[in-house]
C-alpha cells in the first residue's frame, strides 16, 4: 500500500520468512553455518532453538535453499501437531517415496532404499522439523529411531529439529535421554542487540530499494529496539505499521508519536511501558489484599 509512496520495490517488513531479506548477523551466520556443516558432515541430529520470532523459520528456509542448490533430497515437516502415522505419511509425500503412504512398514522400506541409494552416490537425505516443541513423545521416539540409520561413513539421514526454548526443556525429560545423547550440534538464537536491530532495519529498507534511508532516525530505531526487545518478527510488525501510519499522514519521516500510536494499536508491552507498570501495580495490589 505504501511502497510507491516511499519508492520501495517491495514491502521491506513483510512477516513472511523470506531468505532474500535474510540479515546476516553474526549469530544468524553461525546458526546457518552449523546447520550446513551438520548436513555436510553427516552429524545426524541438529537442534535449533530460539524464542518466538527470532528467525528460526528463516534459518530453515535458507537451509532449504542450500539443499535445493546442492540437489540434496529433503523432507520439511512444518506442522508438528501430528500423530506418528501422519509423520510417516508426510515424509513419504515430501520425498515422493514409491510406496503406500498409509503403511508405516512400506514407508520405512522405501525410505531405507532411498537413503542407501543416496549414500552410494555420496549424497545424504535431510529431515527438517519446524515447531519441534509440539511433537508428541511417540513421534519423537520415531524420529530417534530414524537417526539409527547409518553406515561406516556416517548417518544416512540428517535430522534438523527447530523449536522454541521449551523444546530444550522437553529434551531434558528422562524418557528422552537417548534422543538427547544423539544430538551432536545445538544452537540457540537470541534477540537482536541494539546494533544488530539497527543494521537489520537498515538492511531491509536497502533491500526494498532505499539504500540511504531517512525514514527512521537513529533515536527512533533505538526506541523500536527497546520496545520490541530485539525480536525480529515484532520489529517487522512495528516498522510495517509505522510506514503505514506515515503514509496515511503523508509524511516521509516516522516519529516517536507515531510509534506510540502503533504500540497502542497492537497492544505492545515492553519493560517500563505504562501498560506493563499498570499490570504489575495491579498484581501487587491484589497480593497485598490477601
Amino acid at each position: 500500500m505504501y511502497n510507491a509512496f516511499f519508492g520501495f520495490k517491495e514491502s521491506p517488513f513483510s512477516l513472511s520468512p523470506d531468505p532474500a531479506f535474510f540479515y546476516r548477523s553474526e549469530q544468524h551466520e553461525e546458526a546457518l553455518a552449523n546447520l550446513v556443516y551438520g548436513v555436510q558432515a553427516r552429524k545426524g541430529f541438529i537442534v535449533l532453538t530460539g524464542e518466538v520470532g527470532t528467525g528460526k523459520t528463516t534459518m530453515l528456509e535458507c537451509l532449504r535453499d542450500y539443499l535445493e542448490a546442492q540437489y540434496i533430497e529433503f523432507a520439511f515437516i512444518f506442522n508438528s501437531r501430528i500423530t506418528s502415522d501422519q509423520f510417516f505419511e508426510m515424509i513419504a509425500y515430501d520425498l515422493n517415496l514409491p510406496c503406500s503412504r498409509a503403511s508405516k512398514t512400506e514407508v520405512l522400506f522405501a525410505l531405507n532404499q532411498l537413503l542407501v541409494e543416496q549414500a552410494q552416490d555420496g549424497r545424504t537425505v535431510v529431515l527438517i522439523v519446524d515447531e519441534a516443541h509440539n511433537l508428541e513423545w511417540d513421534v519423537l521416539e520415531e524420529i530417534r529411531l530414524l537417526g539409527n540409520l547409518e553406515n561406516r561413513n556416517g548417518k544416512l539421514l540428517q535430522i534438523v529439529l527447530a523449536g522454541q526454548p521449551e523444546f530444550d526443556r522437553k529434551l531434558d525429560a528422562p524418557n528422552l535421554r537417548q534422543l538427547k545423547q544423539r544430538i551432536v550440534l545445538r544452537y540457540s538464537l537470541q534477540p537482536f542487540t541494539l546494533r544488530d536491530a539497527v543494521e537489520y532495519m537498515q538492511s531491509r529498507l536497502e533491500r526494498a530499494g532505499m539504500p540511504n534511508q531517512t525514514v527512521f532516525s537513529e533515536e527512533l530505531m533505538a526506541e523500536i529496539h527497546l520496545r520490541t526487545q530485539g525480536i525480529p518478527r515484532v520489529i517487522n510488525a512495528i516498522c510495517d505499521n509505522l510506514l503505514l501510519t506515515a503514509f496515511a499522514l503523508e509524511q516521509k519521516v516516522c516519529t516517536v508519536e507515531m510509534l506510540d500510536e502503533v504500540c497502542r494499536d497492537i497492544r505492545l508491552e515492553w519493560p517500563g511501558s505504562r501498560r506493563t507498570r499498570s499490570r504489575i501495580d495491579d498484581e501487587s495490589y491484589e497480593r497485598t489484599r490477601y
